[in-house]
Formats: C-alpha cells, structure tokens, sequence
C-alpha cells in the first residue's frame, strides 16, 4: 500500500477520500485554486498545495500543475476523485507515466466507456439491450432529422464523452434541432474538450436506476444493489435511493448481472457505475452509459451494503485483497442522498453562488453528512454547485424518509440559496412516497413556485457583523492558518424588484433594462438589436456555475440596445440588453 496519495479534486469529494487515507494511514496531499485557499479539503490535508487561478481550465484542470504537486509533495497514487479530471484517459495516463499510482481503471477503458457511443457498442457485445441510437457521433442537422423520421420525437442528444446532465439536450420538434444540437455540442466541448455528441430515442417516463462495480485486483467483477436516481432536473441528479421502490427482486437481480456482464467484457478494474433506463413497465431496461469513476451518490450504496467504496478503490489501485467477496453483498435496510445545492429551485434551480453566514449540520441516528463548505465559506461561482450530501439510513424506506425529513428541518444554510425546501417538499409528496416517480417528475409535473420566499438570512442596516477572518498562508507545501476577528458595519442596500411571474425563472430586470441574475459568462446571444420581443422569451444564453441558462426578457417591447456579445463575462446586477 502507497503511504502518501494526492487528491486531484477539491469540496466534499476531495474530504471524502482524505478520510478514507486516514482510515488506511495513508498520508492525504490536497491541490487547491485561488478561489479555494480557505477550503477544508486543503486546511485539513497533510500537505496542500496551489496550483493556479479560480477558473478550472487554469487550475483543477491544469494536468502539469496537478503532476508538478505531486511530485513535490513525494505522493505515490492520484485519486481524481469524480468531475474534473476523473474521467479524462490523458490524466490517467500523465499520472501512470510519472510513475505514480492511479486510482481508477486503465487509461484505454477510460476512452473505450467514457466515449458512449463506444460503451453502447461494448454492451451491445455483451448481450445487453441499449436504447436506440446512433453508432457514432453525429454533426449535421441532416443527420439528427434522418434519425427523427425513422425513430420519432422526442430524441436525446448526448455528449459522447460526458455525463452528468452536460452536453444534453432533447428535441421535441423539428425547429428545435439545430439549436438543440449547437447547444450540446458547445457545452459538451466546454465541459469535456469534445464536441462529439450522438442521439439516442428518448423515453418519455423512464427511471433511471444505476448499478455500482466494482473490478477487483484478480481480474472478478462485483456489483451492488442499484440505486435510483430518477429525480433530476436538467438531467442532473437532486435525490438518489437504494434500493429503488420500483424493482422487483428478479429485476434488480438481471440489472446487477447485466452490469457484471458488460464490466467484465471490457476487463474493468477499480470502481464504476453501469447506468440504465427501466420502462414504464418496470421489467424492460436498457443500459444507458458507464461511468468510469466513483459516482456522487456513493454513499447510498455504503449504507445498504455496509462497504467503504473508497477504501476498496485504494486496496484496488495497490493490487491489495478486498475483505469480501460478491457473496458478502447483501442488501440491508434502506438509504436515501439529498444533493444540497448552492441553487434556487423556485427558479427552476438557478445557480445561487455566494457567502454563506450561518451553517449548521444536522445529526442524529441514521444521519450522515458529506460536506465541503462551512460558515463565512464563499460558495464559488466557477465550480459545480454541490455543496454537501445529506444521506439518511432506516430499516425500512418510510423510517429512512422519515430521518431525512427531520435532518432537512434540522439543517441550517444561511446566506445563499439552497434545495433544501426542495427537498422538504419532494420528501413529504405523495409521488415520493408512494414511489411513483420517474426521471420526468420534477420538470413536468410539480409546481415549485410555493417555494418562492423572502432573500436568505441578513444583518439588517446599523446592525453590525463580526467576521471571523482567515489568511492562509502557504510555505514549501506546508499551510499556516492566522485567523482575525473583525467587526463590519453593515449597509443593506435596496433589492431590486422581483420580475414578473410570467417572465420565466431566469428572467431579471426592473423597468427598461434587462439585468443578469447571476454571475456568469455569455454564450450565446439570441436576438438583435431593433428584435420584438414578448415577456418570457429567450434572449441570451448565459453559463454560470458550469450551467447554461436561458435569460428571458421582462417586458414586451423592442430590444433598444444589447449591452453584451457572446464570450463577456457579467456579474450579477450588468444591465444585458435595453427593452422598451
């Protein structure tokens, strides 16, 4: 076993596998950006050091400074953790050819599953039904119209080299297409440096329902019991369970042998998930893509099966025995994850970075937290807006419901704006309950407008806030920590007026003027100057926070003047475009 292991990530994930390298006494080595020098990750690691500016591009994606870290700080294994660099086949690479140890599969099963078109073609190998799509990634409008006419609409088009809601889009008409496809493509490049994307039918009420594996040292392949994660926005992730309330016991135990089925066929090694879409008849499923990491919802799985998946990702990398075998994995209880985003979801989950004030866990029997933030921590605006996971555990489903009911009222986040309303509402509604959901659920059929309230939590004016400061200061590796207690006089200014309802969830503005309501970065722009518009419609494309978010206009009127082109970067506030 490796005795010192850099981490190559950063928030909660990266704190994750730090203490699963205490557990194994194992010496953890952080990386950090400029944007994260008072994070805990990197206060609480052995060693941590800087490897460049906020944006990712220059910093958590930067492969020479990552590699550079680690060989100052003497470590002998990588863990990517998940996102960033965890599924880029060139890192993996970089970091085996500097003789340190990756944690993860090899660097050619990256590029084989992590493109999805070629893990379709592994299933397809493997006996394993996939949904209908393209063999290949497609470019021309020509190309997603010719699979619409022989497969029908709606379709899918998906980053070939993504996951996680990125790079997708789904076509609901003919018109839609080209802008569908752009889109993909643009954010797919953005997200995972290639624009490939394909196409796939779209099912209308599927569920999503994922296995776990696990490919040890000797060559075997273990699988766990899934978990659903149907509960998504924007094809991303906000809830996940185990096991799902949807399968029977001879489903789940076809999907977990699918799953073996085709990791075997590609002789994986260390640990992934094999995703699948199961049918409104809760019997036919089709194996969707494989990701070739440790996934977010991990812990779901640790708590019905009683395994450290970390733990047996590193015993994996150093070519050591696990301590079970695939006739240990047994199923006990019941688990379920609230993802608890920086996000607003009265506005269909708008990004909501920012300063967080009070914060205060909850705890209790059966309650787990998973966090990378802390009070006076800066959510920020150039990361994933994950903050923490709330994982609750029960005998049963209801008793692990229950717990994570009284863990969300208990869980205090001041200052920003969270889901967790969103999931006090989703937890106590009759469809989750029931379990008669699907990945459409949120979307489409529920109304989050009563989660519309009053701003997070602020000092009131004349009031005055203490702030406890940290300067951090970095010496040869090694961190210092010199904290300052400060008293600030408080000036609460004026909030803007809220758009009206019609207007859309990501429409901002008051009067003329078209305003951002968050920080971000211009992708797109969709109208021209002396354009109609009507309230509600689409006027730009905005990315923040690794999301692109259609900005619509306020106001019916003409658009008088646009005060940005694509590729400017804005605050929250810049006046977009004159409507009048």
């Amino acid at each position: 076993m490796f005795k010192k292991l850099l981490i190559a990530n950063r928030g909660e994930i990266a704190l994750r596998v730090l203490r699963a390298c205490r557990d194994l006494d194992i010496s953890p080595v952080a990386i950090y950006s400029e944007l994260d020098t008072g994070a805990i990750h990197a206060r609480l690691a052995d060693e941590a050091y800087n490897v460049g500016p906020g944006p990712a591009s220059e910093s958590y994606l930067k492969i020479p400074a990552i590699l550079d870290a680690a060989r100052r700080s003497g470590a002998e294994a990588v863990h990517p953790g998940y996102g960033f660099l965890a599924e880029n086949a060139a890192f993996a690479r970089a970091v085996i050819d500097a003789g340190l140890t990756w944690v993860g599969p090899a660097p050619d099963i990256i590029d084989s599953m992590g493109d999805k078109t070629a893990a379709r073609r592994a299933a397809a190998d493997a006996g394993v039904a996939t949904v209908p799509g393209t063999p290949d990634p497609v470019t021309t409008v020509e190309e997603v119209a010719a699979f619409a006419d022989e497969h029908g609409i709606p379709l899918a088009i998906k980053a070939s080299a993504g996951g996680g809601g990125k790079g997708f889009r789904v076509v609901h008409s003919p018109d839609e297409i080209e802008d569908a496809l752009s889109g993909a493509a643009r954010e797919a490049s953005a997200y995972f440096s290639s624009p490939d994307v394909y196409l796939e039918r779209y099912l209308e009420r599927p569920r999503h329902v994922e296995v776990q594996v696990l490919g040890d040292a000797g060559g075997s392949v273990l699988s766990f019991p899934e978990r659903d994660c149907s509960l998504q926005r924007r094809h991303q992730k906000l809830l996940e369970e185990s096991p799902s309330p949807a399968l029977d016991p001879h489903v789940r135990e076809a999907i977990m042998e699918a799953a073996a089925r085709v990791s075997k066929q590609v002789g994986y090694r260390n640990a992934g998930t094999c995703e699948f879409l199961l049918d409104a008849d809760g019997e036919t499923f089709y194996f969707l893509e494989m990701n070739t990491r440790l996934q977010v919802e991990h812990p779901v799985t640790e708590l019905v099966t009683g395994v450290d998946l970390v733990k047996a990702q590193l015993l994996v990398a150093a070519g050591e025995p696990l301590e079970f075998d695939q006739g240990d994995i047994e199923l006990r209880g019941h688990a379920i994850e609230c993802r608890i985003n920086a996000e607003d979801p009265a506005k269909k989950f708008m990004p909501a970075p920012g300063r967080i004030g009070d914060y205060e866990e909850p705890s209790g029997p059966g309650v787990r937290v998973d966090s990378g933030v802390e009070a006076n921590f800066t959510v920020p605006q150039a990361y994933d807006p994950l903050m923490a996971k709330l994982i609750t555990f029960g005998a049963g489903r209801d008793e692990a419901r229950r717990r994570m009911l009284r863990a969300l009222g208990e869980y205090v986040v001041e200052g920003v704006k969270t889901t967790i309303p969103f999931h006090r509402m989703m937890l106590a509604d009759d469809r989750f309950i029931s379990g008669e959901y699907h990945t459409g659920t949120v979307e489409r059929e529920m109304d989050l407008a009563p989660l519309a309230g009053s701003p997070p939590a602020r000092p009131q004016a004349g009031e005055v806030e203490v702030a406890d400061r940290r300067f951090d200061v970095e010496l040869d590796g090694k961190r210092f920590a010199v904290r300052v207690r400060e008293d600030l006089d408080v000036v609460v200014r004026a909030r803007k007026p809220a758009p009206p309802a019609s207007a859309g969830s990501v429409a901002g503005g008051g009067g003329e003027a078209l305003t951002a309501p968050m920080q971000g970065t211009i992708v797109k722009v969709l109208v021209d100057q002396g354009d109609e518009v009507t309230v509600g419609q689409p006027i730009l494309v905005l990315e923040a926070m690794k999301m692109e978010n259609s900005i619509l206009s306020h106001a019916n009127g003409t658009v008088e003047e646009l005060k940005v082109e694509a590729g400017a970067s804005v605050e929250t506030g810049a006046t977009l475009a004159i409507i009048r």
